[in-house]
């Protein structure tokens, strides 16, 4: 019997789970490892922030999925590969052989581990416990001396933005709930001299206006290099005062993945060729966020990772089966949709750029589709963390 086991299971190893519930591959067995039982869904986390939706929504319950494709879940922290006999090890579990490995990790926000030491610096991943830890920070500043809770999100990107819109939605919603009510002013600190870089022109004006409209302070130009606490440091030197701080910065390379012995990028990413095999042992895939074919380098994007799918589950069939396997050739362009939060959302495909209710709608019919594929935790509440202590830099 040979066996396929998966690490970490973001868009693209659910996907390959799901299928093999219907047809599994012959004479196989399935390992799933994660670091968490449950995963988030990336594209509904800003709307669960702005109370769009309930948590449960987002997440996809990891035991109930393996159950159902009769495959093993081990929830463990990985160390590394051994690939002289085909196996990873692991810090609190007996390593496992395998046949086929396919790498879905994820990634982490650039420069998290600088800081992960601050109480009031919040990493947007691991998403599982983001909303979590979170609240606990708002919790904590909700009393602040002059009546301002102030928060800075660090990075300008896509999510960014998100985020920010979504945030201020939620504080409503809290201000409903709580006494004494202090007002929130949000900033967004970038390096860039936009925000939600790699969207046209058109877009991002769009996008600054109704940042500017809703009082979202934007400081471009700018790299944070530390925090004191109560502000953000940057490399002039300058302050800029932040009760709580999300660090949003764009994709950085897990630790894992360096624990791997495996050939990365020059971000850490895993280097693979175009059908998603290591450039170091062809047993092994990177998918989604954790790898990048080196002659064709995409963004890092959820969308590629859910269209990854397919093309891997076909690959690990020619894998076992001997067969040569296909490339995936990634799209440079792609249907875009952000949740600004009130319940509209704003569109762009190509050069053509929308914002409205129906925008909203649409995202949140391609999302609710995408996740109502797989079973649902059974409550909602906080992500349980499987009695392990919560550190940045988990699997997803």
């Amino acid at each position: 019997m040979r066996r396929i086991v998966l690490l970490g299971i973001g868009h693209t190893n659910a996907e390959v789970v799901r299928r093999w519930a219907d047809d599994p591959i012959h004479d196989c067995e399935l390992v799933c490892v994660s670091n968490f039982p449950t995963v988030t869904y990336s594209g509904m986390l800003p709307g669960t922030l702005g109370d769009q939706f309930g948590e449960v929504e987002m997440r996809i319950d990891l035991e109930r999925l393996a159950r159902r494709a009769g495959a093993e879940l081990v929830i463990a922290e990985t160390t590394g590969l051994d690939r002289d006999v085909g196996a990873l090890t692991f810090a609190d579990h007996p390593s496992i052989r395998f046949d086929a490995l396919s790498v879905g990790v994820g990634s982490m926000p650039v420069g998290w581990q600088e800081h992960r030491a601050v109480p009031h610096v919040v990493p947007i991943k691991p998403m599982q416990t983001f909303l979590r830890r979170l609240e606990a920070c708002l919790r904590s500043a909700s009393k602040p001396p002059d009546g301002i809770l102030r928060v800075a999100i660090v990075g300008g990107g896509v999510a960014s933005v998100e985020v920010a819109l979504c945030l201020q939605q939620h504080w409503k919603h809290w201000l409903k709930r709580e006494s004494p009510q202090p007002s929130l002013a949000i900033s967004i600190l970038t390096r860039s001299p936009r925000v939600a870089k790699g969207m046209t022109d058109r877009s991002v004006r769009r996008i600054e206006k109704l940042l500017a409209d809703r009082a979202i302070r934007v400081i471009p130009e700018v790299a944070v290099t530390g925090t004191d606490g109560r502000s953000v440091i940057t490399e002039g030197r300058e302050t800029h005062a932040a009760d709580c701080v999300i660090w949003a910065t764009g994709a950085g390379a897990p630790p894992v993945l360096q624990n791997l012995g495996l050939e990365t990028d020059e971000r850490g990413f895993l280097a693979t060729d175009p059908t998603m095999q290591s450039l170091t042992d062809p047993r092994v895939f990177a998918v989604g966020d954790a790898g990048t074919i080196v002659r064709a380098p995409a963004a890092k994007a959820g969308v590629h990772a859910v269209r990854q799918a397919p093309v891997l589950w076909d690959n690990l069939h020619a894998l076992i089966e001997g067969r040569p396997l296909r490339p995936y050739q990634p799209q440079s362009v792609f249907l875009k949709i952000l949740n600004t939060g009130d319940g509209k959302g704003l569109l762009e495909r190509g050069r053509w750029t929308f914002y409205g209710r129906w925008c909203w709608h649409l995202k949140t019919w391609i999302d609710r589709r995408f996740v109502g594929q797989f079973p649902r935790p059974s409550r909602s509440g906080p992500a349980s963390s499987g009695g392990r202590e919560e550190r940045p830099g988990d699997l997803r």
